[in-house]
């Protein structure tokens, strides 16, 4: 089990690692080592809240497959023990700001002060553009 909050913990199960060869720097060696990590998280088969499960939808964004399938992929380290612990960080971090509920938005109306400011600017505004007309043209 992997802790992510006091409450909240994923098995380690519900998380694939696969091993894919990097782009980048590594000289020859690089053709033939596998040292980036795609870890895939399976949103809905994991044992997280409603409310932390919606959030963390909407974080992923684009990394989410239409089977809400999470993906990660790890390739800045040069090992692929520590890109399989990046990617690790990278999800509980991701989880862990899906716990957090955002906070609420109260209502607010402008007040009449700046109400009167605005309608004030609005009548600047119509009568430099009246002065600019001309005089002859009326339809």
């Amino acid at each position: 089990m992997i802790q992510i909050t006091p409450t909240i913990a994923i098995d380690e199960n519900d998380i694939e690692l696969d091993f894919i060869r990097a782009s980048g720097p590594g000289g020859q060696h690089v053709n033939k080592t596998a040292t980036a990590v795609q870890l895939r998280f399976d949103v809905n088969r994991a044992s997280l809240p409603d409310e932390v499960r919606r959030r963390l939808v909407d974080l992923a964004g684009n990394r989410l497959t239409e089977d809400g399938i999470l993906i990660i992929l790890a390739r800045r380290f040069r090992q692929q023990e520590q890109n399989r612990q990046d990617a690790l960080n990278r999800l509980t971090a991701l989880i862990r700001k899906a716990t957090e509920k955002p906070a609420q938005r109260r209502r607010t109306r402008p007040s009449l002060a700046a109400r009167q400011r605005r309608l004030e600017a609005k009548r600047r505004r119509s009568e430099t553009k009246r002065q600019r007309r001309s005089i002859n043209n009326t339809f």
